[in-house]
């Protein structure tokens, strides 16, 4: 078997190459796309802080000041 070239090893008779330090995993489109999906689930099934939102101002009603002049 021959040597392999710097920065690469043999792994069952293949050439791989050697892994690098402080690389970390970075997350796969389809881990966005399912965390994103999660969330828009969660959101529907159980809301987002709907039931705690306060009802809206009463309209103002007008000032019984005078009577309409006819």
């Amino acid at each position: 078997m021959s040597k392999a070239p710097d920065g690469f090893h043999f792994v069952r008779g293949h050439i791989r190459r050697n892994p690098k330090p402080g690389r970390a995993k970075r997350m796969s489109g389809w881990m966005i796309a399912g965390l994103a999906a999660g969330i828009w689930l969660w959101g529907q099934v159980f809301g987002f802080g709907e039931a705690a939102t306060t009802a809206p101002p009463a309209q103002p009603q007008p000032a019984a000041s005078s009577p309409a002049a006819r």
